[in-house]
């Protein structure tokens, strides 16, 4: 199943109130970046982060899921109607995250 252009639309809109974040279509699903780093991404529709220290902290009950068959367990966003809470989890996984890689 593929997610909806809706949906992401409405992710997209809750983290309005950070500045550089982006998002790459990719089979059906988005991927999300926040400063160039990939934080994770819409998946059926659902919002999920990649399972950092930080995101571990914020979110102690959030579910490990998977993104599709055969990729790595994320963490699934609950808590997807709090803008600030949104805000506050990204910019707390920014720096865990590897930088981009560079293109040849």
């Amino acid at each position: 199943m593929s997610s909806s252009k809706e949906y992401l639309d409405f992710v997209l809109e809750q983290l309005s109130e950070l500045d550089d974040v982006t998002y790459k279509p990719m089979m059906g699903e988005y991927i999300i970046c926040y400063r160039g780093k990939i934080v994770g991404g819409v998946y059926d529709d659902r919002f999920l982060v990649k399972p950092v220290k930080a995101a571990k902290d914020m979110m102690p009950e959030a579910e490990l899921e998977l993104p599709y068959e055969g990729a790595k367990e994320m963490l699934l966003v609950d808590n997807i109607e709090n803008k600030e809470f949104l805000r506050k989890l990204l910019e707390g996984m920014v720096d865990a995250l590897p930088a981009p890689k560079k293109k040849k």
